[in-house]
């Protein structure tokens, strides 16, 4: 049975939409390529069509397999059925480096195009510089202007069908925007109940840009994640009332604030349950409570700030997108 996922419209071409839900893939500590590809290969049985990869993430390689063991067995008819979502990482956020690491990528998924390339994060490291950076030494000032330029030639060419930006807060979006030609569709932002991103939000449907949210459920168990999404009380309470999981009460929230979102897990049983958010409404009321959490960012990026980063201190990095951070 084709399980429902709705999609959003993209903006540049009446026939280019991205699927409410996503399946991530990134795993801290990394897995086996094999158990990756497995967990995607269930993914797409089960009817996730989007697909969130990223050169770090080094899940490019078996998320390919996934898609051509789903043609195989049936599960999808072509790679057409499929949005794939991969991004720039740091060290190759550079005018010259863009084409050669969208080649990379293609060449891992074993496509044609992706469907939408992010650059990962508003900041540049040195060439090659995949892992064990020095941010005091290592980081760099990114050429927003020459990078965005790049990315804007190679969706031209169709190696990429949409492009975008991961991380960008309000102030920087400003910054790429100011050059633009070609606008980013998407802006994968942490986001979920207990960070709302309400000022972000307002600022990218102001411009067209889709939100896409990472860390729904607050990554619970990675170096960066929080425990306070899946044991706030107030989402416990309205799951309870509506016999919902947590997961689903968060996500069917992000579905009616009309963005996209990514969730990961590996477990078949919430893989599936995280489907069945659809046929279902959260009340007003419900709606007004979430919306009265607390807020508080989850992820800081400690590890791209201080001495010698392009970011002295969050703050800066974040721009005025943090002053709720140390609210409790």
């Amino acid at each position: 049975m084709e399980i429902s996922n709705p999609v959003l419209p993209l903006q540049g071409s009446a026939d280019k939409s991205i699927p409410a839900l996503g399946f991530g893939t990134a795993t801290f500590p990394f897995v086996s390529i094999e158990t990756t590809k497995e967990a995607i290969l269930h993914a797409i049985e089960l009817g996730y069509k989007h697909f969130d990869s990223a050169t770090i993430y080094q899940t490019e390689q078996p998320l390919g397999q996934a898609i051509s063991e789903a043609i195989s067995l049936g599960f999808i008819k072509s790679r057409e059925e499929l949005f794939i979502t991969s991004k720039l990482w740091c060290c190759d956020a550079h005018h010259d480096l863009v084409l050669p690491s969208i080649q990379n990528s293609i060449k891992n998924l074993n496509l044609e195009y992706i469907d939408l390339y992010l650059i990962h994060w508003p900041m540049a490291l040195k060439p090659g510089m995949y892992s064990g950076f020095d941010k005091e030494q290592d980081f760099l000032p990114m050429d927003f202007k020459s990078v965005w330029e790049a990315m804007e030639e190679y969706q031209k060419l169709g190696l990429v069908k949409s492009i975008g930006v991961s991380n960008f807060s309000c102030k920087k979006l400003q910054t790429l925007l100011a050059t633009a030609k070609i606008l980013p569709a998407v802006n994968q932002v942490e986001m979920n109940p207990i960070w709302q991103q309400k000022k972000l939000r307002e600022f990218c449907k102001e411009k067209g840009i889709i939100v896409a949210a990472y860390s729904p459920l607050g990554a619970k168990g990675s170096f960066w994640g929080t425990n306070r999404v899946m044991e706030n009380e107030v989402i416990k309470e309205i799951a309870d009332a509506k016999g919902k999981t947590i997961a689903q009460v968060c996500l069917r929230w992000l579905f009616e604030q009309g963005v996209s979102f990514i969730v990961k897990s590996f477990n078949k049983e919430r893989m599936k349950e995280n489907l069945g958010i659809f046929d279902w409404k959260l009340s007003p009321d419900e709606l007004k409570k979430i919306d009265q959490i607390p807020q508080q960012r989850g992820y800081l990026a400690l590890e791209f700030t201080g001495n010698g980063a392009p970011f002295k201190t969050p703050q800066e990095l974040w721009d005025d997108e943090i002053e709720k951070i140390f609210k409790i």
